[in-house]
This record gives structure tokens, sequence and C-alpha cells, in this order.
């Protein structure tokens, strides 16, 4: 149980109160971008689940990635070049540069970013200890509902 290695509680009350003092306005976990070998079989899982259902599926720059809502947030992305297994939290946040620097003032570290996402710009943030998250500006919402329904874009992966 003791074993030290965590940050001094001195240190982790400083961090809080620092990030707590940050307004970032609405925060959401949004997606859980899961890293698949094979993105369709594992569509083909997670659609068995009761109430599931595909909400896009593209295939661009030699990846596939497939959004499925389970029937409520977060929606649950399946991507192959993600790593097998890995689950990345993604939250949706009213301003990045705020919401980034409130973070920053928590201790956790930019790790990429800012990125361009067909929804809007993203930032990558880790612990430190190897916990990482993303937060994601939605400045386009319905983008990729869209883009999907476009019976011309062949970016599109049809039929599950």
């Amino acid at each position: 149980m003791g074993g030290g290695g965590g940050p001094h509680p001195d240190r982790v009350r400083r961090l809080t109160r620092r990030a707590a003092s940050v307004n970032v306005g609405h925060v959401r976990l949004r997606y859980l971008y899961v890293g698949s070998d094979d993105t369709g079989l594992q569509l083909a899982a997670w659609l068995a689940l009761p109430g599931a259902r595909l909400r896009w599926r593209f295939a661009h720059f030699g990846s596939d990635v497939a959004a499925v809502d389970i029937g409520g947030a977060p929606t649950v992305l399946l991507a192959d070049h993600r790593p097998a297994g890995s689950v990345l939290p993604i939250f949706d946040v009213d301003d990045l540069g705020p919401a980034s620097a409130a973070l920053a003032a928590a201790g956790w570290t930019l790790t990429a970013g800012p990125l361009g996402t067909p929804e809007g710009p993203a930032a990558l943030l880790g612990d430190g200890a190897g916990v990482e998250i993303a937060l994601l500006q939605v400045d386009r919402p319905g983008v990729l509902e869209r883009a999907f329904a476009d019976q011309g874009n062949r970016r599109v992966v049809r039929g599950g």
C-alpha cells in the first residue's frame, strides 16, 4: 500500500487548486478511441451489443476507423492505426486553449497538438505516468455523419 513513488500530497493539493481556478467551460467524454488489429472484426463484435449502431466508417490514409453508438455517450471509435487493446478517452471541450492550459496547470503535459481532425482541433496530453487523454474542440459537429451519408464519398466503408 505505501511505497511512495507518487507525488507529494501537498503538491497534489496545490496542483488541484490551481487547475480548479481555471474555468474551462463544458467538458464531456465524447469518444473512447479503441485500438484494433482488425476494425471489421471488432466492429461486428461491438454491433452485437443490444442497441448498438454504426454511425460511420471510413478508410483513408491507410487507416480503417468506425464509430459505434452504444446508446449514449461516449461513442466508441474503433481504429486499426492505434495499438490493439489501447483506449484513448477523448473529451469534448468548448475551447482547446484554456482546457489544455488547465490540465497543464494540474501537471499534465502536452504530448501532441494542436492536431487537425474533421470535427476540429485536438490535443493529446499525458500525466507523466503513462496515461494519455485527448481534448477535442468540436467546431464542425455532424461533419462525419454528413460525409458518411454522402453516397459519392469513396472513403466510406459500406456494409458494416
